[in-house]
């Protein structure tokens, strides 16, 4: 254990509680696969709790922060899902520690509940719960951090909040202009230190011949998650029928954010096309198809296109949550560039497509996240999230 710390003159510039508040509103704006939102966030206040998060992170400090997977958001209906939820979970806890830094609370520890670590020991399924009764039973806990007041980071929270709100998953048409080489190198380099500790590898594919090969795999493939029953039906779960249903639910996204503006006999025909039933019915005659022909052809238009994997075939906890953290940083820089991104996750979620899509582009490692860069023509609709999306749990 170290010495708790007490001298509260360094530059704290709020109280705990106010610094949560700011950082979490910040945090909430992160992206994730469906904008399913499967974060939780514990701060641990009762004895039982703080106790337990002191022995796990090995340090006596101000406060605790415990970071979850809510097993009633994740997605399930592919394996892949597992490890695109943990990255989004880590896309969340980075944003949230940045802010918190840039309000003068420093990480003094941190713990990473990975495979290794016994369940009855940590409030795993199936094991005890140390944590106590205000434990949420559907989280399962993936990190604990310990934070002492310190020095600010350098950064304004404004800021942060600023480019987590412009940040956007923007669908549609980009600029043809190439994106300027030094800037794409800028975007390679890790912001931290500690992002170099568990190295991600980075590619930008903005060669003709690369992206032409990429929209065309695009186009072979990307029918696969239309025609697969179980994952459209999930996928379909998140799609709401219009704007006002979006804003009641806090999750998922419109006909218009995956399309764009469209008329309502249109409206109403797609949402038709694209309900379960009739996809199925739809892909004996190749409609699969011709959605991954049209999402090919944004591909193709578009110049760049990033890439980011993980050093091996089976990552870690600890990668998993720092590739989220190498992702949340990017996008944070890019957005701030006034760049937009849109993940064509849907090559990577099948286990075959994506080691082929690694061979034939010659991609190291187990690739994550397959997105398009660019600048877009025109602004894109916000995310709208939950009403707790913002809040934690005290336990």
């Amino acid at each position: 254990m170290t010495d708790r710390r007490t001298d509260h003159t360094a530059a704290a510039v709020s109280t705990f509680a106010q610094a949560l508040e700011t950082a979490a509103e910040a945090a909430a704006l992160s992206p994730s696969s469906h904008n399913c939102q499967p974060w939780g966030l514990g701060r641990a206040t009762s004895t039982t709790a703080r106790r337990a998060a002191a022995d796990l992170t090995g340090a006596e400090a101000d406060e605790y922060l415990v970071l979850a997977l809510d097993r009633e958001r994740e997605l399930t209906a592919l394996a892949a899902h597992a490890v695109e939820m943990e990255v989004s979970c880590g896309v969340y806890w980075r944003i949230l520690l940045r802010t918190l830094a840039a309000q003068g609370w420093t990480t003094a520890a941190v713990r990473v509940l990975d495979g290794d670590a016994d369940p009855g020991a940590v409030g795993l399924p199936g094991g005890g719960r140390p944590f106590g009764a205000g434990w949420p039973t559907a989280w399962t806990p993936l990190c604990v951090v310990a934070l002492r007041p310190g020095p600010l980071s350098g950064e304004r929270p404004a800021d942060l909040h600023e480019s987590a709100l412009a940040r956007r998953t923007h669908r549609g048409p980009y600029g043809r202009e190439p994106v300027a080489p030094g800037l794409l190198r800028d975007l390679e380099e890790p912001a931290t230190p500690e992002a170099a500790a568990h190295p991600v590898h980075l590619r930008h594919l903005t060669e003709r011949r690369d992206l032409r090969a990429f929209a065309a795999f695009v186009a072979r493939h990307a029918g696969r998650d239309f025609g697969h029953r179980a994952a459209w039906r999930e996928t379909h779960s998140f799609v709401r029928r219009d704007t006002a249903d979006a804003t009641a639910r806090g999750d998922g996204f419109t006909l218009e954010q995956l399309f764009g503006p469209m008329s309502r006999p249109r409206r109403a025909a797609m949402r038709l096309a694209l309900a379960p039933t009739t996809m199925h019915l739809l892909g004996k005659v190749g409609y699969h198809r011709v959605l991954a022909a049209g999402l090919a052809d944004v591909v193709r238009r578009t110049p760049a296109v990033v890439t980011m994997g993980f050093a091996g075939q089976a990552p870690t906890r600890a990668e998993q949550l720092e590739g989220g953290a190498r992702l949340a940083d990017y996008w944070w820089r890019a957005t701030r560039h006034g760049l937009s991104l849109h993940p064509i996750s849907i090559v990577l979620q099948h286990d075959d497509l994506r080691g082929r899509l690694e061979r034939e582009l010659s991609l190291p490692g187990r690739t994550f996240f397959v997105s398009r860069v660019g600048v877009a023509g025109s602004p894109a609709p916000r995310s709208h999230r939950r009403a707790d999306a913002a809040g934690h749990v005290s336990f």
